[in-house]
Parts: C-alpha cells; sequence; structure tokens
C-alpha cells in the first residue's frame, strides 16, 4: 500500500503544473515571457514543467509582446482561480479588496495555492487568507509583494535559523528613492523631479499611494509581522511623505553630512512595536545613504547576525515577475512553509508603542521673524522642555523654492531660516515646545521636522 501511494504522489509531482494568472499588465506579461524562455531550464533544474493554461485581464485585445492565444481566456478572475484544470493561481491585478481578494479567496477555498504580487492585499487581509490557506491545506506565496525582486520574504522565513529580529528598515519604494536621489544630486524641486518620474513610469499619473508613505507603509507591516511573529497591522502604522521636503533641507543636511531617505523603520521595545515611514536623515557615509535613485535596500538588525542588508531592483517587470516565478518553484517542488513564517494562532497581538515615546536625534527647520530676541525666545522654550542642541544654524541667504512653506506674512517682516540639530530626544518633549514656539509668534508656518537616525 505504501509502495503505491509513493508511486502516485512521484506521478502528480511530475505532471505539470498548471497555472492560472489574473493579470497581464507589466508583470504578469513578463511571467508569461519568462516562463516561455526558461521552459527547458526550469523543467530540468526543478523536475517539473510550468506550464500557463489560463489568463485573466481587462482586454483581451491589447497588444502585451506576447502570444496568449493558446491560453483559456476568463473574463473573471474568480471563475479562474475556481478553475479545477489549474493548479496554481497567481494574482497580479492589484487591489486590496474586489476581484482580487474574491479571487484569492475562491482558490484558497478550493485548496488551490496562490502567489500573489499584492501588497495592500496582504497588508489588508494576509492574516486571514493566511488562515484560510491553513484551513484548506493550501499555500500561498507573497515574496514580490516587498521589495521587488528582494527576496526578503524568504529570508525571513526561512533563511535566518534562530535569530531573532530586533529591527528591520529599509528603502522601499523606488519612486521616492528615485525623487530624493535627483534632488540631493541636481539641484532639481520636488515638483520636477516627481514630473520626471512620471514620464519615466517611475511614478502613476496620481503618485499619492507612493509619495505620501501609504505604498511603504503596506510593504513594512508585512515585513513587521515576519520579523516579530505578530498580526500584521498596516492600520497602526506612522506615516508621513516626502511632499513636504524642498531644496533647503536636502542642502542643509548636505552641509551636515546626511542625506534624506524615505525610510520604512519597524523595531520592538518594552512598550510594544514601533512602525513608521518617514523621510530620515541619515549619515551620508552609511550603507543605506548609497541606495539611490529606483533601487530598494533592507536591513535586519538580528540577536546572531547583527546586521544582513539585501539591496536590489524594487520594482519592474522582470525583477518582480522573478520574484513570482521563485514562489511558483517552491511549490512545484512541494515546498511547504506557514505563509507568515508561523501557524496564524500562534502569532502575537499586536501592540503598538506610542509614536511620541520614540526618542531620537531631530532636524528642525523654522521660518522665524527677524526680529530681536526670537533666537533667544525659541531655545528658551526647547530648553525649559529638556532639549539639547547639538548645532544652530541660521541661514537668511536660502531661498524658499516652491515646494516649500510659503513666508509671505504680509506684514512686511523679514524672516531667516533657522535649523537646529538636536541631541537624542523623546518625540513628546520636542512636540510640546514646538506648539509652544508656535504660540509665542516668532516663526511662520509649519515648523519642518525631520528625524536623524544613526545606522
Amino acid at each position: 500500500m505504501e509502495e503505491t501511494l509513493n508511486d502516485k504522489n512521484s506521478d502528480k509531482d511530475s505532471r505539470p503544473l498548471r497555472i492560472g494568472i489574473a493579470g497581464l499588465g507589466t508583470v504578469g506579461s513578463a511571467l508569461v515571457g519568462m516562463l516561455e524562455e526558461n521552459a527547458t531550464q526550469i523543467e530540468r533544474r526543478h523536475g517539473r514543467k510550468i506550464q500557463v493554461v489560463a489568463v485573466c485581464a481587462r482586454s483581451r485585445s491589447r497588444d502585451r509582446g506576447i502570444d496568449i492565444s493558446s491560453f483559456q481566456w476568463y473574463d473573471d478572475p474568480v471563475a479562474l482561480a475556481g478553475n479545477g484544470d489549474v493548479d496554481l493561481f497567481v494574482e497580479l491585478m492589484g487591489g486590496e479588496d474586489g476581484p482580487a481578494l474574491a479571487a484569492v479567496k475562491a482558490a484558497l477555498a478550493a485548496g488551490r495555492p496562490v502567489v500573489s504580487a499584492n501588497k495592500a492585499l496582504l497588508a489588508s487581509h494576509g492574516v486571514e487568507l493566511a488562515q484560510l490557506a491553513e484551513d484548506c491545506g493550501a499555500q500561498i506565496g507573497f515574496e514580490a509583494a516587498v521589495a521587488g525582486g528582494i527576496p526578503v520574504i524568504k529570508t525571513l522565513r526561512e533563511g535566518l535559523g534562530a535569530a531573532s529580529v530586533t529591527r528591520v528598515y529599509g528603502i522601499l519604494n523606488g519612486t521616492c528613492n528615485y525623487i530624493l536621489t535627483r534632488m540631493g544630486q541636481e539641484d532639481i524641486s520636488f515638483a520636477d523631479c516627481l514630473k520626471d518620474a512620471q514620464e519615466l513610469g517611475y511614478a502613476e499619473a496620481d503618485p499619492t499611494f507612493d509619495i505620501e508613505g501609504f505604498d511603504t507603509a503596506h510593504k513594512l507591516a508585512i515585513l513587521t509581522s515576519l520579523c516579530f511573529q505578530c498580526q500584521i497591522a498596516a492600520d497602526e502604522v506612522f506615516v508621513e511623505g516626502i511632499t513636504a521636503i524642498s531644496q533647503e533641507d536636502i542642502k542643509v543636511a548636505a552641509e551636515l553630512g546626511y542625506v534624506i531617505k524615505l525610510l520604512g523603520i519597524s523595531q520592538r521595545s518594552e512598550q510594544g512595536i514601533e512602525q513608521r515611514v518617514h523621510p530620515t536623515l541619515v549619515r551620508a557615509n552609511s550603507a543605506i545613504a548609497r541606495v539611490d535613485n529606483v533601487l530598494n535596500a533592507i536591513i535586519l538588525e538580528t540577536d546572531h547576525v547583527s546586521e544582513l542588508m539585501l539591496s536590489g531592483p524594487g520594482a519592474g517587470g522582470s525583477a518582480t515577475a522573478a520574484s513570482v516565478l521563485a514562489d511558483i518553484l517552491d511549490i512545484a517542488r512541494g515546498q511547504s512553509i506557514p505563509p507568515l513564517g508561523m501557524p496564524t494562532g500562534e502569532l502575537a497581538d499586536y501592540r503598538r508603542a506610542p509614536m511620541r515615546a520614540h526618542k531620537g536625534g531631530y532636524y528642525i527647520r523654522l521660518d522665524v521673524i527677524d526680529v530681536p530676541g526670537a533666537l533667544a525666545a525659541i531655545t528658551s522654550r526647547l530648553g525649559e522642555n529638556g532639549i539639547s542642541l547639538e548645532s544652530v544654524i541660521q541661514r537668511p541667504d536660502l531661498n524658499h523654492d516652491v515646494h516649500s512653506q510659503d513666508s509671505d506674512s504680509g506684514n512686511g517682516e523679514n524672516s531667516r531660516t533657522l535649523v537646529l540639530i538636536t541631541q537624542d530626544i523623546i518625540e513628546a518633549s520636542l512636540r510640546k515646545a514646538l506648539d509652544q514656539v508656535a504660540d509665542d509668534g516668532h516663526t511662520r508656518g509649519a515648523p519642518q521636522v525631520i528625524r536623524i537616525e544613526s545606522f
């Protein structure tokens, strides 16, 4: 009986793995092309043929540079997910709800493994989908959902052994990294950099999701769950985008030996887990500062490995499709690992550490009305709240670009830029002091506050 059963399993594993793909955009088309171009090598290396048998997309007639005439066509992704002739369902449509969620649920409920590149879906429903996969004996792979072609999910689930992550941080959005890199290297305004990013295809027509930090937040929430074995808590991420970053900030940061990067940072403390996405000053000679343009980088700090850095293309059709294919091949080999690294029933509840309990250095830019005593009054307020300053820079020569706060108050008074660099302080104390400074009437507009991290 045992020999017969093993023979049956062997026969089953040697059959082609038939996949259905929902979504034939940049990534989906690249995946089809990759499977066709490397079919012989994939079968030889992995002992099993991978065969696309069905597809679903918005338009059947669109020219995608691939031949889909031999594939079964579906207008409804849920119907494709439920097709008994499909062994594995690949979701590349995007969107955290709607057809994407319905189709993934349908596939998992049928015991069919799923591979997805959809970070919004995983950030919002990852625990629910992982539980469904466990209940139905299916698998779900999502390597491509975080940092494109960088194998960080596999590293966290399989590569760290008994090591425990203490902090994870990194550059998780190529659009923002491209904009900040160009601003720093070429003295270009935010608006002009964003326009170039859109023309080059690095930014969407509506770039809000990227430049306001939400894309990074979704990816960070997934990483946090894997790093700290907790529930995914995308709604608990503190988020600031890069839209307030001006050339003033870029130039002063450079003079002080820093560059500005949009980072996602997650760390565990006695108070809970702190997840935050925001522009950050990092030392120009640090490893993370040298990750430029559309590249991504993720740094894992652990008790055993100390610091592990993974860097590479965070987006793009080929890079993302390569991560999708890696998940497909794992499933073809019969590899089975809990989607979130451990059974969902063992995940800890997420406990949020108060953001204003964060302790660190800060860059503060103020537009100060040029009257006697203003600087003394501001530093006095900071001192009253226990804030020690590392440096004070007065810059009457800095021009406000179109992306900075409007300094024209209409009262005819001149102003100058004041930049303060603090020592490590509690954020709540800083916010209280800045509120008092604003009430005193010595400044115009909102202060620019950027956190400083020492990596």
